[in-house]
């Protein structure tokens, strides 16, 4: 489906909502890596074992992909701007839980609530989508959903440089004053949006899935440490099938669910979604590899010997590279659509991975592997938003891109366990249980990552064509620039359309056609095209009034009613004349 942003919206939505939607998904972001360049060092750090320490980074990992589609939901339904400040804020709560204990259960506490900040990033496309025109609305999705990438990338070099110069718990302290900029930025610059989903919260369906997910993921991460044929791996394997299969089940027989099954199941959705677990497995693998490949002592034959900051350095180009593709995307994808973007990326990805694998022989190679890598997932992440917001209904926006970034989540998980075993599988033995790396396990972790990107490029090439943008949106010539912004007519397949007609039935063109809500307040205008065709999409499901003026006829009040579903209402409008009902 596409959009139109209401008009009190977008008049609403000045020039920093981009900039700061972007930066609150870039701090959240952060939390992934906050850990990576102290990661060997947390069993010592906290007095415990490694097994035991491993949950620092598995507990952030759950409650992330716990929270995602939960928060997406409820911004649907209570505000995506009021949900987005409370995820900041329990992460805020969370890293300052961190920033003052060495104890085990207090930092795995604060680490889970670190992980509930992640339902931030589709919360800001659904902001995104909700208020911003057109024209803007691409390159905006795109720089939010590579804020994952981005924050990911630019928090390595950051947090070692912090962590090798000053107390570890520092760390924590920064994300928690770069959590309080962002809330109070978003207070400042980003409006609340008005669309909002019909129903209440489907409770028993945010515990299955929270369950589901947990008994998932949980022995995917900890697969490596219990052995992938233990009995408790497979296990909570069985018991994670069995509790989803019930939540599917349970999902399908309520009126309002947490997750729209039938929805999610389309093509382009479906596809979309598995292709994103690709994504967020090729992603993961680069930020494993390349800083070990890094500072593996020379003395190895192939380590790089750099310290843990030039580590940092030589990968950041990763997260930047990313960012500064937005723009790109956003030309790339109203030229040929975000279906074709997307297979560009992963195509981009794959040949990043396979040169990759003959550079990995000096520092200034690896930064040239991490700027190609970087170029393609930041093309793909940038595409998975666009492809989602044109599936499914405003009204839906946030759960359904809560739910694709789960999906990359789940990728990054998989990657994290299937890398881990591998490396490990493959690492030489230095004697007195001292084992690295070996360039063996580097090149085949290389290797895996392509397979992932081929299998997504596969499942890319079977999403459904869409028109490409020039022919699938009429643009409308207006008097002035701000109406251009409120004049632009969509075909849209939910809400109102029809022709606007004078009093002998011939088509009326450049007549102002205004959507009002039950409130008395404007909800999206347009201009009819030269056949007097018009189309204006709802935000929500109800009664609405459409105003229709145009020079040398009388106005027209028409009341109206959208039952929510897919199918638009066609109501003609004759000029000047009576008021009709659809």
């Amino acid at each position: 489906m596409t959009h139109t942003t209401p008009d009190h919206a977008t008049r609403k939505a000045g020039g920093a909502v981009v900039p700061v939607l972007a930066f609150a998904g870039i701090v959240v972001a952060v939390m992934q890596t906050l850990l990576v360049p102290v990661i060997k060092d947390l069993p010592q750090l906290l007095g415990t074992a490694p097994s035991n320490a491993t949950w620092v980074l598995t507990s952030t990992l759950l409650s992330g992909a716990v929270a995602t589609p939960i928060m997406g939901r409820l911004g649907d339904l209570y505000g995506k701007r009021r949900m987005l400040i409370l995820s900041l804020s329990v992460m805020v709560v969370g890293a300052l839980v961190s920033a003052v204990t060495s104890q085990l259960l207090l930092m795995i506490v604060g680490r889970t609530l670190q992980g509930f900040a992640m339902g931030a990033i589709p919360l800001g496309i659904g902001l995104m989508r909700d208020m911003l025109p057109r024209e803007r609305l691409a390159s905006a999705m795109a720089l939010m959903s590579s804020s994952i990438g981005v924050g990911g990338g630019l928090a390595l070099p950051a947090a070692a440089l912090v962590a090798q110069h000053t107390d570890w718990h520092a760390l924590f302290y920064g994300a928690a004053g770069l959590g309080v900029l962002a809330i109070g930025l978003t207070l400042l610059a980003v409006p609340e949006s008005p669309a909002r989903a019909k129903g209440s919260f489907d409770h028993p369906g945010a515990a299955g899935l929270s369950a589901g997910l947990v008994l998932l993921l949980l022995p995917i991460t900890k697969g490596s440490d219990w052995g992938w044929s233990s009995g408790t791996t497979l296990g909570l394997f069985g018991a994670a099938l069995a509790v989803l299969l019930l939540w599917g089940v349970y999902e399908l027989r309520i009126p309002a669910p947490l997750v729209d099954l039938r929805t999610t199941a389309r093509r382009e959705v479906l596809l979309t979604n598995l292709a994103s677990i690709m994504v967020g497995v090729s992603f993961y693998v680069v930020s494993l590899v390349l800083p070990q490949l890094l500072q593996l002592p020379t003395a190895t034959g192939y380590g790089l010997g750099q310290s843990m900051v030039v580590a940092g350095l030589c990968v950041a180009p990763l997260g930047l590279t990313m960012m500064f593709t937005a723009p790109v995307y956003a030309r790339l994808s109203a030229r040929y659509g975000p279906r074709t973007t997307l297979i560009i990326g992963l195509l981009v990805i794959a040949a990043g991975y396979a040169g990759g694998l003959g550079l990995m022989h000096a520092a200034w190679q690896t930064i040239i592997t991490s700027m190609v890598l970087g170029a393609g997932i930041g093309l793909a992440y940038s595409s998975l938003p666009a492809l989602i917001v044109g599936a499914v209904p405003a009204s839906e926006t946030g759960a359904a891109n809560g739910l694709n970034t789960l999906m990359r989540s789940i990728g990054t998980s998989v990657s994290s366990a299937v890398i881990g075993m591998v490396l490990a599988n493959t690492a030489h033995d230095l004697g007195g249980g001292v084992a690295v790396p070996t360039m063996h396990g580097f090149r085949v972790s290389f290797l895996i990552a392509t397979a992932a990107v081929l299998v997504g490029l596969v499942l890319a090439v079977f999403l459904p064509r869409t028109p490409r943008p020039a022919a699938q949106h009429t643009q409308l010539r207006a008097s002035s620039e701000e109406d251009a912004v409120l004049e632009r007519a969509e075909e849209v397949l939910r809400g109102f359309r029809g022709r606007v007609l004078d009093a002998s039935g011939a088509p009326v063109a450049r007549a102002k056609v205004t959507l009002i809500d039950r409130r008395g307040r404007q909800a999206g205008s347009t201009l009819s095209g030269h056949d007097g065709g018009y189309a204006l999409p709802v935000p929500s499901e109800g009664p609405y009034v459409l105003a229709a003026r145009a020079a040398g006829h009388g106005p027209l009040a028409s009341a109206a009613t959208h039952a929510g579903d897919e199918r638009p209402v066609e109501l003609d409008l004759p000029l000047p004349g009576e008021t009709v009902t659809a």
